[in-house]
C-alpha cells in the first residue's frame, strides 16, 4: 500500500511539472500581453487541481493496468502459438479501443454537425447519428485492420517504411479524387485514433509481441503499431466519403 502511495505522488508530481509551462504562458498572454486580470481566479485554480488530480491517475492507471495487461496479453498469446487468435485478438482491440475514444466520438459529432449545416447530409437528428456512427465504424475498422498489418509485419520482421512510404502515396493519390468535405476530416481522424485509450494498449501490445518473438528487437520491432493507426484511418475515411458522396 505504501509503495503504491508513493508511485501515485511521484506521478502528481510529474503532473505538476508538465503542467506548470502550460500555466505560465497563459498567466504570461493574460497578464503581461493582454494585460487584463484572470478571470473568475477560484474556478480556474480548482480546474487546474482537477486537471493535475486526472491526469495523475490516468498516468497511474496506466502504469499499473493497461500497460501490463497489454504485455501480458501479447506474451500469452505469442507462447500459444496461435497465428489466427493473436489477429482476432489485434484487430478487435485496435476496434474496440478506437470505438471508444473520446476524442473521435467528439470529432464525428461534430464533423456530422457540419456536414448537415451544409447540406451534404439531411439536418435531421437521425441523418446526423447515422454520419458519425457510419464514420465512427469507419475510423474503427481502420485501426482494427491497421493493428493487423502491424502485427503481421512484427511477426514477419519485414521493414516498417516501405509499408508507411506506400500507404502516404494512397492518401495523396486519394486526396485528388475524394470530396473536399471529407478530406480535412479524414486527416484529422487520422490523429483522434491516437489518443488516451488506443496508444496504450497498443504500445503495450507491439512491444509485448516484439519481446516474445525470437529474433525481434522490442526498440525496433515493437513500435510503429501507431503509425499504422494514424495512417489507415485517412484512407478509409476518404473511401467512406466516396462511398457517401
Amino acid at each position: 500500500m505504501q509503495k503504491t502511495l508513493q508511485k501515485l505522488f511521484q506521478s502528481m508530481i510529474g503532473s505538476l511539472r508538465d503542467l506548470t509551462p502550460i500555466v505560465a504562458v497563459i498567466l504570461f498572454f493574460q497578464l503581461v500581453v493582454l494585460k487584463q486580470p484572470l478571470p473568475e481566479v477560484g474556478q480556474l485554480i480548482i480546474g487546474v487541481i482537477f486537471v493535475i488530480m486526472g491526469l495523475t491517475f490516468f498516468i497511474h492507471g496506466l502504469e499499473q493496468g493497461l500497460f501490463p495487461i497489454g504485455e501480458t496479453m501479447a506474451h500469452a498469446l505469442a507462447r500459444k502459438g496461435s497465428i489466427f487468435w493473436l489477429i482476432v485478438f489485434s484487430f478487435s482491440l485496435g476496434f474496440g479501443t478506437t470505438v471508444a475514444e473520446p476524442a473521435l466520438i467528439a470529432v464525428a459529432a461534430e464533423a456530422a454537425a457540419i456536414a448537415a449545416n451544409g447540406g451534404v447530409i439531411e439536418a435531421s437528428e437521425a441523418a446526423q447519428e447515422g454520419y458519425a456512427n457510419g464514420l465512427r465504424m469507419t475510423v474503427a475498422l481502420s485501426v482494427g485492420l491497421a493493428i493487423v498489418i502491424g502485427v503481421i509485419r512484427i511477426i514477419k520482421g519485414w521493414p516498417i517504411q516501405w509499408i508507411i512510404i506506400g500507404g502516404y502515396i494512397m492518401v495523396v493519390i486519394m486526396t485528388s479524387f475524394a470530396p473536399q468535405e471529407i478530406i480535412g476530416i479524414a486527416y484529422d481522424s487520422g490523429g483522434v485514433t491516437t489518443s488516451t485509450i488506443t496508444v496504450p494498449l497498443v504500445t503495450a501490445l507491439g512491444v509485448g509481441l516484439a519481446s516474445s518473438i525470437k529474433g525481434r528487437n522490442p526498440m525496433i520491432d515493437g513500435f510503429g503499431l501507431i503509425a499504422f493507426a494514424s495512417l489507415t484511418p485517412m484512407i478509409f475515411v476518404m473511401a467512406y466519403g466516396m462511398i457517401i458522396q
